[in-house]
C-alpha cells in the first residue's frame, strides 16, 4: 500500500490537472465525513473519531519510515512540544467537529468550522473593508441554523463554533510545526498526538460497544479523510496559486453539503442552501481579497520524491502580516543524523501543512483545516 499511493502521488504530481486533484480531495474528505456520521449509532461519535485518528496515525507513521524517527531524535524539546500542541488542537477539531455533526447538518457543522480561517484570513488583511465577508458568513449561518423557528441545536452549534475555534489555533500551529518538520512527518506524529489524547473519550465507547465492523470500516474512512485529501494537498500546493487554491477551498461548505445529502439523506431547505451560498461568496471574497494584498509563487518542490529542490524566495514568507518561521534547524539535523537511501517528501511550511477535520490544506494560504479537521 505503502508503494502504491507513493506512486499515484508521483504521477498524480505530474499527469492530472491540479483543480482535479483538489476537488477529488474535497469529496474524499467530505465522503469520509459523512461515512463516519452512520457508523456513530456503534460505537459512539467520539469511539469512531479515536479510531479514525489511530488509523491515520499508524498508516502514516509506516509512509514517514525510518527518517521520521530520525527527525524526532534531532528535534529540540521547544519543537517536540509544538507539535504536541498541534495534535492537541488536532485532536479537538477533530473530536468537536464529530460531536456537531452527531447533531447538525453535516453542511452546517462545517459551514460553522468555517467561520474560524475565515476570520484568520480576514483578520491576516489587516483592512477594515476585508470584514464584510465575516459578516456575509454570520448571515449564512444564521440561515443555516435558523434560530427563530425554535428548531436549532445550539449544542451542536457550539461544538461547531468550538471547532472553529480549534481551527484558528490549528493554522497558527501548523506553521510552527512547518519550520522543522516535512510535511508527511509533521502529519504523522500530529496525528499519532491526536490519536493518543482522543483515547479516552473514545475507547470506552469502543470497548463497551466491541464493532469489529466499525473497525474495519474507519480504517477505509481514515483513508478517505484524512489521508488521502492531506497528500493531495501536497501535490496540489506545488501548482495551483493562492487565489486559485483559495477560491476552491472557498467550496468546502458547498461539498460538505452535497455530500451530506447524497450519503446520510440530509435534505436541506432553501434557506440552508442560501445560507451555504453565503457562506462560499464570503470565503471567495476573502481569497480575492487577500490576492490583491499579494500573492507569492509556490516553491517547486517534489512530493515524494528522493530529493528536495530549493524553495522559491517567498516561499518562508507566504503573507506579509505572517512573520517568517525559524530556520528549519531540525529537519537538517535529522538529515546528518542518517536518514539516507530513503525517500522524503517535503517539509511541512507555508505550502504544505498537515491537516488533521476539515479540515489540510494549506492554512496560511487559505484559511481552512482539514488535518484531521472532521
Amino acid at each position: 500500500m505503502i508503494i502504491s499511493i507513493r506512486g499515484l502521488l508521483r504521477r498524480a504530481q505530474t499527469r492530472v490537472p491540479a483543480p482535479l486533484l483538489f476537488v477529488c480531495g474535497m469529496f474524499a474528505l467530505h465522503t469520509g465525513s459523512s461515512l463516519a456520521v452512520t457508523l456513530f449509532g456503534e460505537v459512539g461519535s467520539l469511539g469512531i473519531t479515536w479510531l479514525r485518528l489511530s488509523w491515520a496515525a499508524l498508516i502514516l507513521i509506516a509512509l514517514s519510515g525510518r527518517p521520521l524517527w530520525a527527525a524526532v531524535r534531532a528535534a529540540s524539546k521547544h519543537e517536540l512540544v509544538t507539535v504536541v500542541i498541534l495534535g492537541t488542537v488536532s485532536a479537538g477539531m477533530m473530536a468537536l467537529y464529530s460531536e456537531a455533526t452527531a447533531r447538525i447538518n453535516l453542511g452546517t457543522a462545517t459551514a460553522i468550522e468555517f467561520l474560524g480561517p475565515l476570520a484568520v484570513a480576514v483578520l491576516a488583511m489587516r483592512r477594515g473593508r476585508e470584514f464584510i465577508w465575516i459578516v456575509f458568513a454570520m448571515l449564512g449561518v444564521l440561515f443555516l441554523t435558523q434560530p427563530w423557528n425554535g428548531k436549532a441545536d445550539f449544542t451542536g452549534v457550539a461544538f461547531g463554533l468550538g471547532g472553529a475555534v480549534c481551527l484558528a489555533f490549528y493554522i497558527v500551529f501548523t506553521q510552527r510545526v512547518g519550520s522543522t518538520f516535512r510535511a508527511l512527518h509533521g502529519l504523522a506524529l500530529s496525528m499519532a498526538v491526536a490519536a493518543v489524547l482522543t483515547a479516552p473519550f473514545g475507547v470506552p465507547g469502543v470497548v463497551a460497544h466491541p464493532s469489529p465492523h466499525a473497525v474495519l470500516v474507519t480504517l477505509g474512512v481514515a483513508l478517505l479523510f484524512p489521508i488521502v485529501p492531506f497528500l493531495l494537498e501536497m501535490v496540489v500546493l506545488q501548482r495551483m496559486s493562492r487565489t486559485a487554491y483559495s477560491t476552491l477551498a472557498s467550496l468546502d461548505p458547498a461539498v460538505s453539503l452535497v455530500m451530506g445529502m447524497l450519503i446520510i439523506h440530509q435534505t436541506p431547505g432553501w434557506a440552508q442552501f442560501g445560507g451555504i451560498l453565503l457562506v462560499v461568496i464570503a470565503g471567495i471574497g476573502a481569497a480575492r481579497g487577500d490576492s490583491a494584498v499579494t500573492e507569492p509563487a509556490l516553491p517547486e518542490q517534489s512530493v515524494i520524491g528522493d530529493t528536495r529542490s530549493a524553495p522559491s524566495p517567498t516561499a518562508d514568507r507566504p503573507h506579509p502580516d505572517i512573520p517568517r518561521s525559524a530556520p528549519r534547524e531540525a529537519e537538517a539535523r535529522a538529515d546528518a543524523a542518517g536518514s539516507t537511501g530513503t525517500r522524503t517528501v517535503p517539509r511541512l511550511d507555508s505550502t504544505s501543512t498537515t491537516s488533521t477535520d476539515r479540515r489540510g490544506t494549506d492554512m496560511n494560504q487559505t484559511g481552512r483545516k482539514r488535518s484531521g479537521r472532521h
